[in-house]
C-alpha cells in the first residue's frame, strides 16, 4: 500500500466500528452486540477504508480484530444484507460483493500483521475475516462456520476458497465450506486453524500481547514476511527464491539490519526503527 495520498483528511470517526490506538498497536472492534456483530454495509465500508488508512500512515505497527460482547462476529446480517440484497440488480450485488473482497484483501496487503481475538462465534463473513487475519488466537468457547453454502451460495466467499487450503489443506476446507459445520476451538487447534488456544476469558489480553510483541519488533521485516507470505503463495519456487533475494537485499540496506548487529556488538537489545 502506497504511503502517497491525496487531499483528503484520514477519517477522524467511524460510524459502524470502534477504533483505539496505543504504541504502535490499532485496536478495531465490531461493536454491535446485540447483533453478534452482524456486519452491515457500512461495517464493511469502513473495514475497507479504515484498513487502507492504516496502511498508507505507517503508524500502526500491528492490528487486533475483536468483537464486542458474547461472539466475535456473526457474519453479514440477515436483514440488513441479505434481505436487502434480494432487491439488487446484478451490477449492485457485484459490487457489494467485491466490496466484502476488498475488505479481506486489505487484511491480507497491509503492512502490519494482524491478529484475529475470537470468541464465541465466528460464522460466515465473520469466520472469513478471522481466516483472513495473520494470526488466529481463541478462546475455548470459540466456533468457527463457514455458513455459505447453508445460504445457498457458494462456499468461495470473500476469498475463502482460495485462503482456506493453505491454511489447513484441501481436504478440511471442502469438509468445511462445502458443509458449512461449526468446528470447535480444540478441533481448530488440531487442524491448524487457529494460532494460539488461550485460556477461557483471557483471547482478548493474548491477542493483545502478541499485537504488542509484534509491534515491538522489525516491523519492516515483518511487512516484507507478510507480503512475501502472500506473494509466493501461488509461485514456483526459482521466481520465490529470487523473490527473496531480492527483497533480503533491500532489507540488508535498512536501519534496522544495521542496528541489529550494532545491538549484538554492543551486547545489548536492538531497537528497531521500522525502516
Amino acid at each position: 500500500m502506497s504511503p502517497f495520498t491525496g487531499s483528503a483528511r484520514a477519517t477522524g470517526t467511524w460510524q459502524h466500528i470502534r477504533v483505539t490506538r496505543e504504541d504502535g498497536v490499532a485496536t478495531v472492534t465490531l461493536a454491535r452486540p446485540d447483533k453478534l456483530n452482524a456486519l452491515t454495509f457500512g461495517a464493511y465500508a469502513d473495514l475497507r477504508d479504515l484498513l487502507a488508512e492504516l496502511s498508507r500512515e505507517r503508524a500502526v505497527r500491528a492490528l487486533v480484530l475483536a468483537g464486542e460482547g458474547r461472539g466475535f462476529c456473526s457474519g453479514g446480517d440477515v436483514d440488513e444484507i441479505i434481505g436487502a440484497t434480494l432487491a439488487m440488480d446484478t451490477g449492485q450485488l457485484l459490487d457489494f460483493n467485491r466490496m466484502t473482497g476488498q475488505v479481506v484483501r486489505a487484511i491480507r496487503e497491509a503492512p502490519f500483521p494482524v491478529v484475529a481475538a475470537v470468541h464465541g462465534v465466528a460464522a460466515g463473513a465473520g469466520a472469513v475475516l478471522a481466516l483472513a487475519a495473520d494470526f488466529r488466537v481463541a478462546d475455548p468457547s470459540a466456533r468457527f462456520a463457514f455458513l455459505f453454502t447453508r445460504v445457498g451460495l457458494s462456499g468461495g466467499d470473500m476469498g475463502a476458497a482460495y485462503l482456506l487450503p493453505r491454511v489447513i489443506g484441501l481436504g478440511h476446507a471442502t469438509r468445511l465450506l462445502m458443509l458449512g459445520e461449526p468446528v470447535r476451538a480444540t478441533e481448530a487447534e488440531r487442524i491448524g486453524l487457529i494460532s494460539e488456544l488461550a485460556e477461557e476469558g483471557r483471547t482478548g489480553e493474548r491477542a493483545a500481547a502478541l499485537a504488542r510483541r509484534l509491534a515491538e519488533g522489525p516491523a519492516l521485516a515483518h511487512a516484507q514476511t507478510k507480503a512475501l507470505l502472500t506473494a509466493e503463495l501461488d509461485m514456483p519456487l526459482a521466481a520465490a527464491v529470487e523473490l527473496d533475494a531480492a527483497t533480503q537485499a533491500l532489507l540488508m540496506n535498512s536501519a534496522d539490519y544495521a542496528e541489529f548487529h550494532a545491538a549484538f556488538t554492543e551486547k545489548r537489545s536492538p531497537k528497531w526503527q521500522g525502516r
